[in-house]
């Protein structure tokens, strides 16, 4: 035997021996060590459910995660996904969603949830990778499959999924269905051009198709040509013999839209003569009525809303608006505390819980808002947000200021909760620091209105850096020229420079659009430095008629008329 075969015949001896002890220690030792892997699993999800109990929704999150990461078992990986997703913690989500389409590579939910969450993080590439694998799975083309995530992308950032629909509807260019879902998302990105464009060439592939005509119309009334929008759905409905129900409440919710209340009502009604169970139809005449303030009829249209099992939060939260316009506060507290979800939900539960602090029931009313977080988690971070703003209406500003910490723990991406902890900060009196947080939402988002304004206008009111305010200011101007927050900004720190009569032409504007106590304070400041105190005394006493014991009109004359 050489010496070459020898080595590798040893060689070959090592490796069994090395692999006969390895299946020995799996024997021995293999089973304990599966047993320690599903114990640590099984305590991470033990410690996740009591952190999620507790209201520490973080920590629950991740350790849902970390259990996700060391599990084979699906369903860890899909709890962790969907209770992450559910609080909002995007990141863990992805994660653990990612998780379970490495362990169920078929399910569909899974990567449904990864292609969302890539979008929710603007990695729009990884998105549509993940939407086109997903699209592809299904029996309908693609194109025509296109439609049906209109809905779900709609709950996205508009922009991001604007680009999304753009990038997945490309290679479909002779597609009536991929231009009109393309059309579609960049109406909600407030792209009348592009969506007027995709709109029709939908409707040069597929004329029959009405569709794809109300979303041209739409694309007119963005841009701003009402008239144009109203006769372009009106000469929809005229060409047509029997003309499409769904024309006739477009063209009512751009009557709606332009003022035209009655004209819009008419519409309706010809709806409901024709299809008297049409739900859609019968909550657009509730809304008209309500606006209209024809609360009784309103009321009952609501009413009978509910009873159909359609639009059921819509019909709660206008019955709620009702029974609080008529100070019916328990009532109104009944009603709000039903509106679970659809955009109308944070805003109602703050509701409740300020018209509970309203009734001397402050304990109730946080208690509602902790509740309520506790039992839809879609809901828990801004149900602490709530919390701190009502805290903060009962000037418990420690607490407030904790409330505000404990969100942007959670969410640090959220430009208003920087905002709102910077304006509480100056209601305590931490002007620096306040300056110091609206520095940071400037640097962190430094083409917003709101957060330029919102540097802009403290320095102007509270700081002698008129110059660096006026900049800010008019900076938020350009970006948003019809904001009257922003241009009664705009007149307050050309007051400060100096420029009285400038400043009045501003306040004025911006009164116009926005009837508020505080822009009223400063145009009566204004009139009084330039001597127009009879007009000033005037400007106020109409304003306190509409706004009655406002503490900030009170203040106003107090410091200017303190004689009377």
């Amino acid at each position: 035997m050489t010496s070459n075969m020898y080595r590798r015949l040893m060689y070959l001896r090592t490796l069994r021996c090395a692999a006969s002890v390895f299946v020995l220690a799996v024997a021995l030792i293999g089973q304990p060590l599966l047993t320690q892997a599903a114990e640590s699993v099984d305590a991470l999800v033990a410690e996740a459910q009591l952190a999620l109990d507790q209201q520490r929704y973080k920590e629950g999150v991740e350790a849902y995660r970390k259990a996700a990461e060391i599990s084979d078992d699906v369903e860890v990986a899909q709890q962790a996904a969907r209770i992450a997703y559910s609080y909002g913690f995007n990141k863990d989500a992805l994660a653990a969603a990612k998780r379970w389409v490495e362990l169920d590579g078929n399910n569909d939910e899974a990567l449904l949830y990864v292609a969302q969450l890539q979008l929710r993080q603007g990695d729009v590439r990884q998105s549509q990778k993940s939407f086109e694998k997903l699209l592809k799975r299904g029996e309908e083309p693609v194109d025509e499959r296109l439609i049906s995530l209109i809905p779900l992308l709609s709950q996205e950032d508009p922009e991001l999924a604007d680009d999304l629909m753009r990038r997945l509807s490309k290679p479909y260019k002779d597609s009536a269905s991929a231009h009109y879902a393309a059309a579609v998302m960049a109406l909600q990105a407030a792209d009348s051009v592009e969506a007027g464009k995709r709109a029709e060439r939908a409707i040069e592939l597929d004329p029959d198709w009405i569709q794809p005509k109300l979303v041209y119309a739409r694309s007119l009334l963005l841009a701003g040509d009402e008239e144009a929008a109203i006769d372009y759905t009106s000469r929809i409905i005229g060409d047509d013999p029997d003309p499409d129900p769904d024309a006739r409440l477009e063209l009512a919710i751009m009557l709606l839209a332009a003022g035209r209340d009655d004209d819009a009502l008419s519409q309706v009604n010809q709806i409901m003569l024709e299809q008297p169970d049409r739900a859609d139809a019968l909550r657009l005449m509730a809304i008209i009525n309500f606006r209209l303030e024809n609360l009784d009829v309103a009321q009952s249209d609501f009413e009978e809303l509910l009873a159909s099992g359609r639009y059921a939060m819509d019909a709660f939260y206008y019955l709620a608006r009702i029974a609080d316009h008529r100070e019916d506060k328990e009532r109104a507290v009944g009603l709000y505390a039903q509106v679970i979800h659809g955009q109308n939900t944070v805003m109602s539960q703050r509701r409740a819980a300020y018209l509970l602090y309203e009734m001397d029931r402050p304990e109730e009313a946080i208690k509602h808002l902790e509740k309520f977080g506790e039992t839809h988690p879609n809901y828990a971070v801004d149900m602490i947000l709530a919390q701190a703003q009502l805290m903060a209406s009962m000037k418990k500003y420690d607490e407030a200021l904790a409330y505000y910490d404990r969100v942007i723990s959670y969410q640090d991406d959220r430009e208003d909760v920087v905002l709102g902890k910077a304006e509480l900060l100056l209601r305590m009196g931490r002007l620096d620091d306040a300056v110091d947080l609206y520095n940071v939402a400037v640097d962190r988002w430094p083409e917003s209105p709101m957060s330029l304004n919102a540097l802009g206008y403290t320095l102007a009111d509270r700081t002698d850096r008129y110059t660096e305010a006026a900049k800010l200011i008019k900076k938020a101007l350009k970006l948003d020229p019809e904001s009257a927050a922003i241009i009664d900004s705009y007149g307050w720190v050309l007051y400060r420079q100096g420029e009285y009569d400038e400043a009045l032409k501003q306040l004025q504007r911006a009164y116009e659009m926005l009837k508020d106590p505080e822009v009223v304070s400063h145009i009566v400041e204004v009139l009084s430095k330039l001597g127009r105190d009879d007009e000033a005394r005037q400007t106020l006493a109409d304003a306190e008629v509409l706004f009655p014991d406002n503490e900030l009109l009170q203040g106003t004359r107090e410091r200017i008329f303190p004689a009377e």
